[in-house]
């Protein structure tokens, strides 16, 4: 479809705006900007964009900093009574980001064409999640759309803030793990052959090497010969444990394992009852029915037994039990979330609860970040020392033992 360029004066403000939209002819572009209360001066041909090699660079997929600006901002406008096309609009011309802009003109037609905005986003899932979509649906149902919004961009900057912080907690573990790895294979593959060369020049034919020595040239011999294989071997393993845990099967099994590991099933647990308390308080206060916000938040909370369970226990809801009941059966949320959901439904302020409820977790998720952190630097300093100790204890045992019989 063409890109045409425009130049129009607002109705309203009388203000001249610029832009670029795309339609079939310039009729459309017309019966476009009177929809948004414009009225057009000059409307020229654009370039098409091109799909150059920089395109093919280009990322498509939106960063949560500026899905948090978008929802905000739309929730200002649409709060003091811009019309819904006309805030899309204005935000898809001064947006930042050309993967968010694409979604938007998108997005604009289809609320153009008689769709909702909920359905309109319910069109682009991968920027948009189910939380999302059924957020804002309801929000237009009720007629408290930008509320609604802001609820949602508190949500989102609160994921992202944990998210954020798993991240960096794992990040310099993974560096040091890294370095280690690459290290030890350069030690392997170039260092020690060198130095076992010269301890054997050294030591004479049919000297007796220590143990360990000949334990870390035969290592580094087996390297030498078959290193390449080795690394073929690790790559393909993690290709095919990256494809195994990416389906359902491999996803539910990756993630039990998880539970189980000492100090990582800890953060877990706490970022989905965090999760969870949070999703379903938005959901539940922005109209949606329990069942209904069960299931979405079930698909949000990033843990397969998380989300088995929960979608399990709408089967439960239905048949006339309590949530509160429920969660407490299944025995894998705390005490205290059952305690204060039954608190809710007594009160009915469910959502109000819950949100302290993931204050509280999201604290405490923080605070495991940070006591992991701390026990993981000193781990991994202690195996690194580990292994270079191990390397020079084989290499400077036999030249102590040359020195020796030097000096005898």
């Amino acid at each position: 479809m063409p890109q045409f360029e425009y130049v129009a004066t607002s109705d309203t403000s009388k203000k001249t705006v610029k832009g670029t939209v795309e339609a079939a002819n310039e009729a459309s572009v017309i019966d476009v900007l009177k929809k948004q209360n414009l009225r057009p001066l000059s409307i020229t041909t654009g370039k098409k964009k091109s799909s150059s090699l920089g395109g093919l660079f280009r990322s498509t997929k939106v960063k949560s900093d500026d899905l948090v600006i978008f929802t905000r901002q739309l929730s200002a406008m649409v709060g003091a009574g811009v019309p819904l096309i006309r805030s899309l609009s204005s935000l898809e011309q001064h947006s930042e980001s050309q993967a968010l802009k694409a979604i938007l003109v998108n997005v604009i037609k289809d609320v153009e064409g008689g769709s909702t905005l909920g359905d309109a986003l319910a069109k682009h899932p991968r920027t948009f999640s189910d939380v999302y979509v059924n957020m804002v649906r309801a929000g237009e149902t009720a007629g408290i759309l930008d509320e609604i919004l802001k609820r949602l961009a508190l949500q989102q900057e609160k994921n992202a803030t944990i998210k954020k912080k798993v991240k960096g907690a794992m990040t310099y573990p993974m560096v040091l793990l890294v370095i280690m790895i690459l290290a030890f294979f350069g030690l392997m593959l170039f260092v020690i052959p060198q130095i076992g060369k010269i301890i054997l020049s050294l030591a004479g034919p049919g000297a007796s090497l220590p143990p360990l020595t000949l334990g870390m040239l035969a290592v580094s011999d087996f390297f030498v010969h078959f290193g390449i294989f080795v690394i073929i071997g690790i790559a393909l393993g993690v290709f095919f444990l990256v494809r195994y845990i990416r389906t359902p099967q491999g996803r539910k099994t990756f993630h039990k394992l998880m539970l189980r590991v000492p100090a990582i099933n800890t953060i877990i647990r706490k970022v989905v009852v965090a999760r969870f308390a949070r999703t379903f308080s938005a959901l539940t206060g922005a109209g949606v029915s329990i069942l209904e916000a069960m299931t979405v938040t079930a698909h949000a909370l990033g843990n397969a037994v998380y989300e088995e369970a929960l979608l399990e226990s709408v089967d439960k809801v239905k048949n006339g039990q309590q949530l509160s009941q429920v969660m407490e059966e299944n025995g894998l949320y705390p005490a205290i979330v059952s305690q204060m959901l039954a608190v809710g439904e007594e009160t009915g302020q469910t959502d109000t609860v819950l949100v302290k409820v993931a204050e509280f977790y999201e604290e405490e998720v923080d605070t495991a970040i940070n006591s992991l952190s701390s026990i993981i630097e000193p781990v991994m300093i202690v195996l690194m020392g580990s292994v270079v100790g191990l390397i020079a204890a084989s290499v400077m045992g036999p030249i102590a033992g040359l020195a020796n019989q030097i000096k005898g």
